[in-house]
């Protein structure tokens, strides 16, 4: 079905009655709308960005934290490394477990003189 309006103002009349375009939406006291909005939105914005529980200030602290840990991680897998080195020198090499003992215990082999200097 059809209809034909050669008059504006009826299809304008029809537009308002169906909700389309509400009358308090022409009238200038009630164009409040448009910056409650924006107010609102930056409200809401300013709140995620720095006080909600998972805003954005905790995701650059967390991940700086996972940066300190992951260099901390770094040197702690290079102190692992050089133990595991120690380790094999000690368990292969007779040499340098007796340096160790005698470095680090005062071990003497019989008939050394041991003189310690303090």
């Amino acid at each position: 079905m059809s209809y034909k309006f050669s008059n504006f103002a009826a299809i304008s009349k029809i537009y308002s009655g169906m909700g389309f375009r509400p009358e308090w939406l022409k009238q200038k006291e009630h164009n409040y709308f448009i910056p409650f909005v924006i107010v609102v939105t930056a409200v809401v914005a300013l709140w995620l960005l720095f006080f909600a529980h998972n805003s954005v200030l905790s995701w650059i602290k967390a991940g700086a934290e996972v940066k300190s840990q992951e260099k901390e991680m770094a040197t702690l897998q290079l102190d692992i490394d050089a133990m595991d080195a120690r380790i094999d020198a000690l368990t292969n090499n007779r040499d340098s477990v007796e340096a160790f003992a005698r470095e680090r215990y005062h071990f003497a082999a019989p008939g050394d003189d041991v003189y310690i200097a303090e």
